[in-house]
């Protein structure tokens, strides 16, 4: 991992909002049934993941992998928690003073802007809360911000919001005045994209794991020996492990016995 702050380059920065893994601070949407030290390893892990994932799609295309991470001076906290290479960007919203950018929106764009302003030619921002997410769908939306022309790439999430935003210009109505955390997220980024003339290219959606039955889902989905899915889901080895070792499906009830039927 490389020291914090971003190098010149171009092709497209891939990066994944993120806070530190400390107890009580992440994932505070499955304490209970998980405790908070339960819940910062898991976060931990899908970090790992999540990061290992982007250094695949990387092996394929012009891809920089990066943690948009805060808060400031949390820094050290990823040390050797995630894949070789992977950059570390400040996005904690301190420089926004745009006052109809609010809550999610202040760290996505601050984190945009700085990827941009380190010369990177497109920025695709990642949740940090789906660890099985298909590298083809990191890579696809990387090659759409490659054709000519400006565009946003939406990664649709099935709760309302997406997963995803990719972009080629840091355009400030995407994130003003946006209900975070609502199901309205991603029409209401449509409609602005729609708004600037930008044509939309939607991913296939996805699924965030951010309560207990997605949790849930999430254990079920990697007990199963394979999956039918298309594209196939990232195998998220480091959350299957930290699963196994804390015995979260035991917990929940989402034995592999279970999962399989």
């Amino acid at each position: 991992m490389t020291a914090p702050g971003v190098e010149r380059a171009g092709g497209c920065a891939i990066a994944v909002m993120a806070k530190s893994p400390r107890p009580g601070q992440v994932k505070t949407r499955l304490v209970p049934p998980l405790t908070p030290d339960a819940a910062s390893a898991l976060s931990a892990s899908f970090l790992r993941d999540i990061s290992e994932n982007i250094a695949r799609a990387a092996e394929a295309g012009a891809i920089c992998g990066y943690v948009a991470y805060a808060p400031a001076g949390t820094e050290r906290a990823f040390d050797g928690m995630l894949a070789q290479g992977t950059r570390l960007v400040l996005a904690d919203g301190m420089t926004i003073s745009a006052p109809r950018i609010t809550g999610f929106g202040r760290p996505l764009l601050h984190a945009a802007r700085s990827l941009f302003a380190a010369g990177h030619e497109a920025v695709c921002l990642l949740n940090s809360d789906s660890p099985t997410l298909p590298t083809a769908l990191l890579s696809r939306a990387a090659e759409a911000l490659v054709e000519p022309g400006d565009r946003v790439v939406l990664g649709p999430a099935e709760d309302g919001g997406y997963y995803l935003i990719g972009m080629k210009a840091p355009h400030v109505p995407l994130f003003e005045d946006i209900a975070w955390s609502t199901s309205a997220v991603a029409d209401e980024t449509r409609r602005r994209a729609g708004a600037l003339g930008l044509p939309v290219v939607e991913l296939d959606p996805w699924y965030d794991v951010d309560d207990a039955p997605a949790l849930h889902r999430l254990c079920r989905d990697l007990a199963s020996a394979r999956s039918l899915r298309r594209p196939s889901p990232y195998p998220a080895r480091a959350t299957a492990d930290c699963i196994e070792r804390l015995r979260i499906a035991e917990l929940l009830g989402a034995t592999p016995a279970a999962a399989a039927e």
